[in-house]
């Protein structure tokens, strides 16, 4: 019988309170398992015409810019913490569609596990706001663990 083992986790973080539960098991998770940990975080830039408004093309690329200095700066802090905890770490930005994208670098970091949080959203502000970990779990080619982020209650599924 061959064995599984974890040897890579990815941390999708959208740096909100509820995610914090899902970081924890993620980095305890890599820990036990001896596994590397690959911190994800995507952002996206939409650009609206609504109301016709128009945005300059050098205010758009500031704009990318700093978000994307925040969340490295975000991402940098979630490494130093798992550093502490004795885990390998690096991290990861990218820009793009978060479900998409955090599906599409769980497959390029060639992740054993995903694990994210969720923010445990049902009727009409589920179905209003959409579900990112929803939609993650339906396309994944890895496992998923969620971890709700109130009660830090998880749930598997494997894809």
């Amino acid at each position: 019988m061959m064995e599984s083992r974890i040897r890579r986790i990815v941390h999708a973080s959208d740096f909100s309170r509820e995610s914090r539960p899902a970081f924890a098991k993620a980095v305890a998770l890599a820990k036990a398992c001896r596994a590397e940990l690959v911190l994800l975080h995507v952002f996206s830039l939409v650009q609206s015409s609504a109301g016709g408004g128009y945005i300059a093309s050098r205010s758009w690329k500031e704009l990318g810019a700093r978000t994307r200095a925040v969340a490295e700066a975000e991402l940098a802090r979630l490494v130093v913490k798992a550093r502490k905890a004795r885990v390998r770490v690096k991290g990861l930005v990218v820009v793009g569609n978060p479900f998409e994208d955090i599906v599409r670098a769980a497959k390029r970091q060639r992740a054993d596990l995903l694990v994210m949080g969720t923010h445990g959203r049902t009727g009409l502000r589920k179905a209003l706001l959409g579900s990112v970990a929803e939609r993650v779990l339906r396309t994944s080619i890895c496992p998923v663990m969620t971890v709700r982020g109130a009660k830090g209650q998880e749930r598997a599924r494997k894809s």
